[in-house]
């Protein structure tokens, strides 16, 4: 690939051969699987994030624009807060755009409950708690470096999934999996395959290089976290990546023209073929690629597999979204064998307790 220059920005290989681009000045990435380098949406991109840089400059002190600016320049937001972050934030920062020049004296905690049900309303749910939480990282920030006295976003709830409302990223059922491997074309398998059997997420199953596949194990590390995944390769993947159609691409997945996958290219692809699949009857609604990594966590956890494995698994560093990932397994079977032991145990002490006559 031929390396283009743009002023302002940073474009190179990382270590594990992906191909990374920020904004110099103020740390924002670049999505490069919604925006190959070099194409259309690069260029826009580029000239979006450097429009909004020379903008911040204006802001002016004591409003929420200078706030967030000063937050952006600052140690804790550039070298403390993992890149796929930074750019989550930025997302909530460019919607909060129209309203940059109001003062922080107006933000109360009743006005960011009207901005996060505002954006409920505009957006999903998932947004509206996403911006009252960045909200309140930002003000806790601000509270302590004296740019306000008060964080008037601590404490707001998050807003709860209504009642009878399917999950979001639900689990898929055993069935729904063998009719989508069915009904995948050869070169959507491998990227499914992944997802299905290594509970890799989109973002990182399209981004894995050929190298991260060497003997019989995929070794890689999650973009969000940066925390190690090891998966031996099982027998069902193995196949599938035995049968992939060959290319030249540096990813192991490539899309029909032997290019690598961008995230938006994929999506459409499975979009397509998932509503087939509903007006077959062959899935169900509320299918979601993310919805995989659920379900590696589901099976793993009615295997048995205690949650630090599950989260080893999953690439979280911590137990509590291994337990999130896994809360629709049913504990059935797992259960039994604990009532068995409990039953076991009370006899043995009731035995043990009768004194013989």
């Amino acid at each position: 690939m031929t390396l283009i220059r743009v002023k302002g920005f940073k474009i190179f290989e990382d270590r594990h051969g992906k191909m990374r681009c920020y904004h110099r000045k103020t740390g924002t990435p670049i999505d490069l699987l919604k925006a190959p380098i070099g194409s259309a949406a690069f260029i826009a991109e580029c000239a979006r994030i450097a429009a909004l840089s020379s903008m911040a400059e204006t802001t002016r002190p004591g409003t929420l624009g200078a706030l967030i600016k000063a937050y952006r320049e600052s140690a804790a937001f550039q070298a403390d807060i993992k890149r796929v972050t930074r750019n989550g934030y930025q997302r909530v920062f460019d919607y909060l755009k129209p309203i940059e020049d109001t003062p922080l004296t107006r933000f109360t905690s009743p006005f960011i409950v009207k901005l996060r049900d505002k954006a409920l309303q505009k957006h999903k749910r998932h947004f509206a708690n996403y911006l009252k939480t960045v909200l309140a990282l930002l003000f806790e920030w601000g509270k302590e470096r004296g740019h306000m006295k008060e964080n008037p976003a601590k404490g707001i709830r998050a807003l709860r999934r209504p009642k009878g409302q399917s999950k979001q990223n639900r689990r898929w059922s055993d069935a729904e999996r063998e009719a989508v491997l069915a009904a995948m074309p050869p070169h959507m398998l491998p990227a499914i395959g992944l997802m299905m059997f290594t509970g890799l997420g989109p973002q990182d199953t399209l981004s894995l290089p050929k190298t991260a596949f060497r003997e019989g194990k995929i070794s890689t590390a999650r973009s969000k976290t940066e925390h190690g995944v090891i998966w031996p390769v099982i027998a069902p993947l193995r196949s599938i990546l035995d049968k992939a159609p060959a290319h030249d691409a540096i990813t192991l997945c490539a899309n029909s023209k032997g290019e690598p996958w961008t995230g938006s290219g994929f999506r459409s692809s499975w979009a397509t073929l998932r509503k087939r699949l509903e007006e077959q009857g062959k899935v169900q609604p509320g299918l979601t690629l993310y919805g995989l990594r659920h379900t590696v966590a589901a099976i793993l956890r009615e295997a048995g597999i205690d949650l630090r494995q599950i989260a080893d698994a999953l690439g979280q560093k911590t137990e509590v979204m291994a337990q999130h990932y896994s809360s629709e397994a049913d504990l059935t079977r797992t259960m039994k064998g604990v009532a068995e032991t409990l039953e076991t145990e009370v006899n043995n002490r009731r035995t043990a307790s009768v004194k013989p006559e």
